[in-house]
């Protein structure tokens, strides 16, 4: 009965020992940080639950981008953990895709989890305005007829009325538009602003072309000092635009390197911000119109 008894203890002993590595393990589970990106991310892997067999000494792991393209590597351990890194290829498409660690050489599990690639709007570069120089009009000479000559007694000449042509330019065609300022020749450079119009507040960048290599830009308007910056060896540059005071309207922005460009950004205000106060401002505004249209009036009538 003893001997009974003791054998069902070992037994017990057993089934416990054997049982007890199957319950410790956990099923692999594998993270990804970051785990969305563009294309060309690197990001770092992390696992657990990944156990190697008994006799396995290289606890090397590789990882995979959807099961065929090899992205990254990492290492393993006797715990079940490792982590490692990697980097989305170059030419992934946008959306989900599966990222999967698993051993080079020894027999072991495998992870996977997923990372979302989002690829970048494509930007597109406007080109500045090209300015067409209008044509060159000549007057047409002048020609005289010869003078005729009659009898010795009586000698005539006749001189016609000297016409001269005039070239009227027709004034409902408008002027071509351009970025670039009288002081500058449009083919040596251009100021372009980023925004077209603007409210007090907002960021305005200027990018400009055809500086002289390495030369100090300053950026002027409403005489005021906008924006300092230098120009690269190609004579391009590119700085914010802050102003310190500014009313709405229409305002001109110089850059000056050695040469004068000049863009144009339209200010206006905000109906939604400033509630009572822009009411009055917009109020005060239109008070100062009619009265300058009155007093225009008032002195047609004194004349």
């Amino acid at each position: 009965m003893r001997s009974l008894g003791l054998l069902v203890a070992m037994m017990a002993g057993v089934t416990v020992l054997v049982a007890t590595p199957a319950t410790a393990q956990q099923p692999p589970v594998l993270s990804a940080n970051p785990s969305v990106g563009a294309p060309g991310t690197a990001f770092k892997v992390a696992w657990t639950g990944i156990y190697f067999d008994p006799d396995c000494t290289n606890f090397a792991m590789r990882v995979l981008w959807d099961g065929k393209t090899v992205v990254g590597s990492g290492t393993g351990g006797g715990r079940g953990t490792g982590s490692g890194s990697a980097t989305v290829p170059a030419n992934a498409t946008a959306g989900g895709h599966r990222v999967t660690v698993q051993a080079t050489s020894c027999q072991a599990g495998a992870a996977t989890t997923t990372f979302t690639v989002r690829v970048p709007p494509t930007t597109t570069t406007t080109q500045p305005p090209v300015t067409t120089q209008p044509p060159v009009v000549t007057n047409p000479p002048v020609t005289k007829p010869p003078v005729t000559t009659r009898p010795p007694v009586i000698t005539t000449t006749t001189t016609p009325p000297v016409t001269t042509t005039t070239t009227t330019t027709d004034s409902s065609t408008p002027p071509s538009s351009s970025t670039t300022d009288a002081l500058t020749d449009p083919d040596d450079g251009v100021l372009i602003l980023d925004k077209d119009n603007i409210q007090p507040g907002d960021d305005l960048t200027a990018t400009g072309t055809g500086c002289p290599k390495g030369a100090k830009v300053t950026l002027k308007s409403l005489g005021q000092d906008v924006g300092r910056t230098t120009a690269d060896e190609n004579g391009e540059f590119r700085s914010p635009v802050r102003f310190e005071n500014i009313e709405p309207g229409r305002h001109k922005v110089r850059a000056e390197c050695g040469i004068v460009l000049v863009g144009n950004v339209d200010v206006t205000l905000s109906s939604s911000s400033g509630g009572t106060t822009s009411t009055l401002v917009v109020l005060l505004f239109f008070l100062l119109v009619g009265a300058a249209m009155l007093r225009r009036q008032f002195s047609g009538l004194r004349r």
